[in-house]
Formats: structure tokens, sequence, C-alpha cells
């Protein structure tokens, strides 16, 4: 799998990524993470010129996205319920989902591995699926973080 940064003519590819996870989440419990419509064509394509957002493929085909941005997360500047383990530059991870193939995360963990050696991730209490996922990787839990609309989240970083 490689990973390269998302383009705008891979738009329809990521939205029915995108379309396919927020399925796939409101099969396995969550359907309230992303609701029917999140993230919207128009965050994305601010990710895609802000060059932070990223496909994983395997040749031409597009198996997965992700957003990364090293440097500081406005949502992740007040946690409640515990402490981050580092007080120092991070890279974060967010809006990660593969289209059911599998080594996606996998893919994502390395290329953001060699970027940043300190990483922070997120995820709703009712995705049980991303809180294996990130702490079978060895993401520990540090708190609950708030998304821009309130909206609880449960915080882990990786050292």
């Amino acid at each position: 799998m490689t990973v390269r940064l998302a383009q705008e003519r891979d738009l329809p590819a990521i939205l029915a990524i995108y379309d396919h996870a927020r399925r796939f989440m409101a099969e396995n419990g969550n359907p309230t993470q992303w609701g029917s419509t999140y993230p919207a064509a128009d965050l994305l394509r601010e990710d895609i010129h802000g060059r932070h957002l990223y496909v994983i493929g395997d040749g031409q085909t597009i198996r997965g996205v992700f957003s990364f941005l090293i440097g500081p997360d406005p949502t992740y500047t007040v946690i409640e319920d515990g402490a981050w383990h580092a007080d120092r530059l991070y890279g974060t991870i967010h809006r990660i989902a593969g289209d059911g193939s599998g080594g996606i995360f996998d893919a994502c963990l390395k290329f953001c591995k060699e970027k940043c050696d300190y990483l922070r991730i997120d995820t709703h209490e009712n995705n049980k699926v991303m809180q294996h996922v990130v702490t079978k990787n060895g993401f520990r839990r540090c708190g609950i973080i708030y998304t821009d609309n309130g909206s609880p989240r449960i915080a882990f970083d990786l050292i």
C-alpha cells in the first residue's frame, strides 16, 4: 500500500470510501459519529487544498483516506478525565476510513510515524472497532476531548 497526497480528481473515490465507512459504523453500533453526511465534500476540498488529506492505494485503486496534520489541534487544547502523555509537537490523525479491504490503518500509521514520532487520535465512545484498532497498535487512552460541535471523543496518543 502506498500513501500520497489526495487530489481533486480523487474526490469521487474518497466520497465513496466515506460512504462505505458511515454504513460500516452504523452497522456496528456507531450510527451517530459521522451521521449520514460527514465529512462533507467542501471539508474534504479544504483538506486537499491544505495538503493534509492523504489517500492509501494499491496501484491505481484508492483503498483508504485520512487527514494528517502536524502541530497543535485546537480540539486537543482541553482534555478532561486524564492527560496527554507528552507536551510537545505532535501529529494528529483524523477521519481515517477504508473500503473494507484491510491494511488501511497499518499503512496510515507507518506513514505518520515516519513524519512525526508523537501521534494523537480520537474516536467516538461508540466506535468500539476503532478503539480496538488504536489500542492494538500501541495508542494509550488519555482522556476526553470535545470536537468543534461540542461532541465528546475518547483521545489517545502514541509515543
